[in-house]
């Protein structure tokens, strides 16, 4: 009798990896960036990279052009680059997300008056306001550009805790069981096809069940890590996880 092949343990964080510590977190990359140093730099640089898409997203629901959008996002985050609003951000103000989402908000009001005042201005004509002067009244179904904003955000939130969570199956020699198993952590297969996959790599289907299920927990742990480190309160992170979860419509 052949022997029954041995359902991958789980995935064990390594030294210093988001499930392990939850320290370091998005405001102390705040906190870094303040100082006009190459290590302040780059951390904003960084903060700049992860939270691209969630500003572009906003941007485009109110601008109703992706172009635009994009074009006015590198603005965006030159000026943020350029110490002209993380200067003044407060931790206190809790979520980075929200303190992200109030200063695209912001730059887009001085964005479009600074757009009013060039239009009302000596001479200046046939400059189009449509793009910028498109309120966000959404059509039935269509969420608004700070739901949409909300959504993205979950959604890189996600993507960086299963990123986090690869990377430990692959230090552990696990990258295949990972591969085989994302659906599952995605919510992309159906409960029922785990018993086809077990079969199709001679596994024991209870095994793998398990095996699935302990990585399930480790994503959790690490999303978790994920949401506790944009926030300066532990005590908001189950609001918080609840609040992504919301945004991704479960």
């Amino acid at each position: 009798m052949t022997a029954e092949p041995t359902p991958p343990t789980p995935c064990h964080p390594p030294p210093g990896s988001p499930g392990e510590d939850f320290r370091t977190t998005r405001w102390t990359q705040v906190g870094r960036a303040k100082a006009d140093s190459p290590e302040g730099h780059r951390a904003l640089a960084e903060l700049c990279t992860i939270y691209y898409e969630p500003v572009v997203t906003f941007l485009r629901c109110e601008l109703r052009d992706a172009d635009a959008a994009r074009e006015l996002a590198h603005d965006f985050f030159a000026h943020i680059l350029a110490g002209g609003a993380i200067a003044r951000v407060e931790q206190e103000r809790g979520r980075f997300r929200s303190f992200l989402l109030g200063a695209v908000k912001h730059f887009l009001s001085h964005h479009r008056e600074a757009l009013r005042r060039l239009k009302r201005g000596g001479g200046v004509e046939n400059i189009s306001l449509n793009e910028t002067d498109a309120r966000s009244v959404p059509d039935a179904g269509v969420l608004s550009p700070a739901a949409a904003f909300d959504q993205q955000w979950a959604l890189t939130v996600v993507a960086h805790a299963l990123e986090a969570l690869r990377r430990e199956c692959v230090t552990e020699g696990r990258a295949d069981f990972f591969e085989l198993v994302k659906p599952w952590l995605t919510g992309d297969t159906a409960r029922g096809d785990q018993a086809a996959l077990a079969a199709s790599h001679g596994m024991n289907a209870n095994a793998l069940k398990v095996a699935v299920h302990r990585l399930k927990q480790r994503f959790r742990q690490l999303l978790k890590a994920e949401v506790a480190g944009t926030l300066d309160d532990p005590g908001l992170v189950e609001a918080e996880m609840r609040a992504l979860f919301a945004a991704l419509g479960g």
